[in-house]
């Protein structure tokens, strides 16, 4: 059985005359996070559509979750889910009733458990009967990604999920997805925080002007440039850890 969640070759997208897209090549391992860095207008959005099949490609093979993305989207479908930029919720309805409408519509087997279950897991059990317009940004993007993995899907596409978040709220998102790693989930992540793809991701891609100029690991990525010598200086605290050294102690008093 493949080890590969997704493979693309010689991906090409155009939009009338504009070129986005001029062969892409990759592969992302099942398991594991594969970060997609690009400056804006670069093409990652344009890619996400592509292999969550929104969009059609003009030329290039691409497999998904071991199916023929042309020939068989509906089969990749069935294993995938999406986060985009924008939180996909309903502020009229609670958190819980946002989660059971996402359990009727795929139609699990056990819909309450699961949601409540879903709940629990991304820390949301004692808000799940308040409106969503109660929320702050941070718990609904976590409703958010509870809505997506709900069903355990193979396959988790983030377009720039921590965008619009405070320091505190992209930590906690972090180890979300941490924890669907961990839970066997592969994910595919977009993102312009260099820091977000250092932290979480296995495979790092740099796409620029709709080609990908490099990918690896961060250690093969280190590489490419040589190591600089610095002279010792003192190190004066970053504004990040400040604002969670005084957030950790105010919780301790």
């Amino acid at each position: 059985m493949s080890n590969t969640a997704i493979s693309v070759k010689g991906l090409e997208k155009s939009f009338k005359d504009h070129e986005v897209l001029k062969g892409v090549d990759f592969e992302v391992k099942k398991g594991s996070v594969f970060a997609l860095l690009g400056s804006n207008g670069a093409g990652k959005t344009t890619i996400i559509k592509i292999l969550t099949t929104l969009l059609k490609t003009n030329k290039g093979e691409i497999e998904v979750c071991g199916a023929n993305l042309r020939t068989n989207p509906e089969q990749v479908r069935e294993k995938i889910s999406l986060t985009g930029q924008n939180v996909a919720v309903d502020d009229i309805l609670s958190g819980r009733e946002n989660l059971d409408l996402v359990a009727k519509l795929r139609h699990l087997p056990n819909r309450k458990e699961a949601v409540e279950d879903s709940l629990r897991r991304f820390d949301l059990l004692e808000a799940g009967d308040r409106a969503l317009a109660t929320y702050s940004g941070g718990m609904k993007r976590r409703l958010d990604l509870a809505m997506t993995v709900l069903g355990s899907p193979e396959l988790v596409f983030l377009d720039e999920p921590s965008v619009g978040l405070d320091p505190e709220a992209r930590l906690a998102l972090w180890d979300v997805i941490r924890d669907m790693v961990k839970a066997g989930i592969t994910v595919f992540l977009t993102t312009q925080y260099l820091e977000e793809a250092e932290q979480l991701a296995d495979r790092i891609a740099i796409l620029h002007e709709g080609k990908i100029i490099v990918q690896g690991t961060m250690e093969e990525l280190k590489a490419i440039l040589p190591p600089k010598k610095v002279e010792y200086v003192e190190k004066q605290p970053t504004l990040e850890e400040i604002f969670l050294a005084v957030t950790v102690k105010k919780g301790a008093e």
